[in-house]
């Protein structure tokens, strides 16, 4: 009895490993620009196909579509609003025209036709307010994100068909508060307009929102300060992004931080406490995510959260490094590489541009671990190698975002790496072993893992339980 007893204690601890790893992200990203009542914006599709690459490559389930009249967006959110139901993170990212009328928001499909404020309330337009409390209104963490404040050619047709001036209509979105667990972030300020940026590019604010929202460690409000900073310098201060927080805890979209520190409970789905002192696990986190940084700007972010921080000296010692440029062994390495690839920093969208399918991602590792970089060899670019290329790209002095571009991969391609091993160096090996003194009476220490998870916890089980039952039918 005491051995079934256990067996159903350990088979729970089993199923606890893989609920405690388990964070259901949804994310609804949808970009109009084929409008076919007005001016037509070019950018919002390549915004919305960006951000899905951006946040499928963080664990996010996404729905996403381009260019949606009102019957197919409405499909869309009902899928969303299923997915989202109950889950730790849902996003909702929209990129297009956006309207307020009467102080409340509306989204417009492409086949939006609207003359009067009666086409917008009566079904011509999508309620943001009625859209997100429907679709998200349960989960966790609420996250959403409106690149919808372009200048409204709609705004004027209803003023000038409005029998009364007393209708109030914005070209941009006015103000919204959020309720407990959401954030909400405008690419400008309640009321104002915002660009769309040059033609087959992406606006600045949603390239803001992909260079920073899924930087590995870094928390979203954190995130969300980078990304106002980023547009106002980039518009020149003529655009600055406007957002309402009522978030309980620090929120992480890149899954490295989520690790916690024993005991240590999170404050919501896909987050950890607040920092509270130099040596606890947020502040570990956070310095792996900046130590091979080649961005000043990072590094002393995290000298600012930890003024006296248990990795302050080395911080400083990477500062002074990035000061002094690349070591002379790197710059010998690096002759002949093109001089803007230790310039032009690498995102997901750059690296979709190179088109690497699953053999050429297996060279890629191939080539990391021939040059010193150890990385498994799957053809899929998973957290382990992205790090491991954050470590190249220190390492040669590129801009380290774990992400690669056409100079950087181009540049590693003409790296000269080591061959693999021989069969004979491998018999070598196998001699050398056969011929060395047996092995002391000390345990061999168990293999590291460095990503111990849903797999690594079930098969520990497996192996305890295995054993028992094995001794219940041998008694």
């Amino acid at each position: 009895m005491r051995y079934l007893t256990l067996i159903a204690s350990l088979m729970c601890m089993a199923l606890s490993v893989s609920a405690a790893k388990a964070d259901r992200r949804v994310a609804f990203v949808v970009g109009n620009g084929s409008y076919k009542n007005v001016a037509q914006l070019p950018n919002p599709p390549i915004d919305a196909k960006a951000m899905a690459a951006t946040l499928r490559n963080v664990g996010f389930d996404v729905i996403e579509g381009s260019n949606l009249s009102r019957d197919q967006m409405t499909e869309k959110l009902l899928d969303f609003g299923r997915k989202a139901q109950g889950s730790d993170i849902a996003l909702f990212y929209y990129a297009g025209h956006g309207i307020a009328v009467g102080g409340t928001n509306y989204l417009l499909p492409v086949d939006a036709d609207i003359k009067s404020e009666m086409d917008v309330k009566l079904g011509a337009a999508i309620n943001i307010d009625l859209t997100l409390e429907q679709t998200m209104g349960d989960a966790k963490v609420k996250l959403v994100f409106l690149d919808a404040c372009r200048d409204n050619p709609f705004a004027a047709k209803i003023k000038s068909n409005s029998a009364t001036r007393s209708v109030n209509v914005q070209s941009g979105l006015a103000e919204m508060k959020s309720g407990e667990g959401t954030l909400i972030a405008f690419a400008t300020g309640p009321g104002q307009t915002a660009l769309d940026g040059q033609e087959g590019n992406n606006s600045p604010f949603t390239r803001a929102l992909i260079d920073n929202i899924t930087k590995p460690g870094i928390e979203i409000q954190q995130a969300m300060t980078s990304v106002r900073a980023q547009v106002n310098e980039e518009t020149h201060k003529g655009q600055l992004p406007w957002g309402h927080t009522n978030l309980i805890g620090a929120v992480y979209l890149n899954q490295a931080p989520t690790t916690q520190v024993a005991n240590a409970a999170p404050t919501a789905a896909g987050s950890v406490p607040a920092a509270t002192g130099g040596s606890d696990g947020v502040e570990l986190e956070y310095w792996r995510s900046v130590k091979e940084s080649n961005k000043p700007e990072e590094l002393n972010a995290y000298l600012s959260a930890y003024p006296n921080g248990q990795f302050k000296a080395l911080a400083l010692a990477r500062l002074a490094a990035i000061k002094s440029g690349p070591s002379t062994a790197t710059r010998t390495l690096n002759a002949g590489v093109d001089p803007a690839t230790f310039t032009d920093e690498a995102t997901q969208i750059t690296e979709d541009q190179i088109g690497l399918d699953k053999n050429q991602r297996r060279d890629v590792q191939r080539r990391l671990t021939g040059l010193g970089f150890d990385t498994k060899q799957t053809g899929v670019f998973s957290d382990e190698t992205r790090t491991v290329l954050k470590r190249w790209q220190a390492a040669r002095g590129y801009p380290s975002s774990g992400y690669l571009n056409k100079l950087q991969h181009k540049a590693l391609l003409s790296e000269v790496v080591a061959a693999p091993p021989t069969a004979s160096d491998n018999s070598q090996k196998a001699a050398r072993r056969a011929s060395a003194p047996a092995a002391s009476s000390a345990p061999a220490p168990a293999p590291q893992r460095s990503n111990p998870g849903d797999a690594a916890g079930a098969a520990f089980v497996g192996v305890v339980v295995g054993g028992m039952m094995g001794g219940m039918f041998r008694r």
